[in-house]
């Protein structure tokens, strides 16, 4: 049975610890001191959000794509600081397959390694496979990217391979992006208790 998706609707997600609220284009604001001040986020990104246009085309882009119906942007709230920490979202939704990526994931530097990556994977996922009711959740990442690897492997992703030269980056160079993912029987066996079981050791 496909996936059923409403690009109009307005979710919210949140737990004690993170919001993820609908992208709008009023938040620029709050997300323009990433852009001007913490250039290091983007090395490894396939955009560049880095200064004021930077930013302002990001945020355009994620909110076409949502109109189109191809993406669907959150802005990240730190609950525990009630502080802008970063943007996430649904991408690659392909409804007939049951199937989404979750990307276009970043954090200023003073939330990255607070646990905060974690709320956020938990909430997507869970959302994703109960309430969406898709079969599998892929991530990407840069193959050189460590730091992001990591992360996805700690909250129970699978490496599947390596696409060779798969995308150009800002720079005009090529990458080779890792794939990840996490199927639905995963989730409901296992990596949904151990990634609690991660988030209550946190707490």
């Amino acid at each position: 049975m496909p996936t059923i998706f409403n690009f109009d609707s307005e979710w919210i997600l949140a737990n004690d610890t993170v919001i993820l609220r609908p992208l709008v284009e009023s938040d620029f604001e709050n997300l323009l001191p990433f852009a001007l001040q913490e250039p290091e986020i983007w090395k490894y990104a396939l955009f560049s959000a880095d200064g004021k246009v930077g930013m302002k085309t990001y945020i355009d882009t994620a909110l076409k794509n949502r109109k189109e119906e191809s993406e669907y942007p959150f802005v990240v709230i730190d609950k525990r600081t009630n502080s802008y920490a970063g943007c996430t979202r649904f991408c690659d939704i392909l409804l007939f397959n049951s199937t989404l990526q979750i990307g276009y994931t970043w954090y200023g530097k003073n939330f990255q390694g607070t646990g905060l990556n974690k709320n956020c994977k938990f909430l997507l996922l869970q959302f994703a496979f109960e309430d969406l009711k898709v079969e599998r959740v892929e991530f990407r990442a840069d193959n050189l990217n460590e730091r992001s690897i990591a992360a996805m492997k700690s909250i129970g992703c699978t490496v599947e391979g390596v696409l060779r030269n798969h995308f150009i980056k800002p720079d005009g160079k090529r990458r080779d992006s890792i794939i990840l993912s996490i199927v639905k029987e995963e989730w409901f066996s296992n990596v949904k208790q151990n990634l609690l079981d991660k988030l209550n050791r946190e707490d």
